[in-house]
């Protein structure tokens, strides 16, 4: 499995990999209308805007076609320090991409990245009954820092924020 910094053309695919893992793992969780609404803000402006900032940074993976990707981010989470922590804003891949090995390599870019960025620590929030992510971020050393709520439309979540030193 390849990993690449994202480009503007990766931006369409990176929204429907968002799209299509979010409403696989967790559209049964919420009325269609705050599900409409929280997607409803993820625009191509939007999308487009993060991609432009220099504070953010995208990468895909899977070769092609594309099959997964992360965001990193100035952080917004409480219970980290802010100076010198970078967020995974974003981390997913679609169900195809399980098991291949893709997780791991985005993962190594990550945390690559973040150090590269001059980070301290990562952080990064994770549904409380996400398991198989929480898992897969115990291996890489994060821990867990607290809670956090985590707004979909106006359905508020529990996620926990996730913490590591580079």
């Amino acid at each position: 499995m390849t990993v690449r910094p994202a480009t503007a053309a990766d931006l369409s695919r990176i929204d429907h990999i968002f799209r299509t893992s979010f409403c696989d793992t967790f559209a049964h969780l919420y009325d269609p209308a705050d599900l409409e609404a929280f997607l409803g803000t993820l625009t191509r402006e939007a999308w487009e805007a993060e991609f432009a900032r220099d504070d953010y940074a995208f990468a895909v993976g899977g070769g092609e076609p594309v099959l997964g990707y992360a965001k990193l981010g100035p952080n917004k989470l409480p219970h980290v320090a802010d100076e010198g922590t970078i967020e995974l804003k974003q981390f997913y891949l679609l169900k195809e991409a399980h098991g291949t090995g893709l997780a791991g390599e985005l993962m190594a870019w990550v945390l690559e990245e973040a150090a590269r960025r001059g980070a301290a620590r990562i952080a990064l929030s994770v549904f409380t009954e996400n398991h198989r992510a929480q898992a897969f971020y115990r291996r890489y050393g994060f821990g867990d820092q607290g809670p956090v709520t985590f707004m979909v439309g106006n359905h508020p979540d529990e996620d926990r924020v996730w913490m590591r030193e580079l």
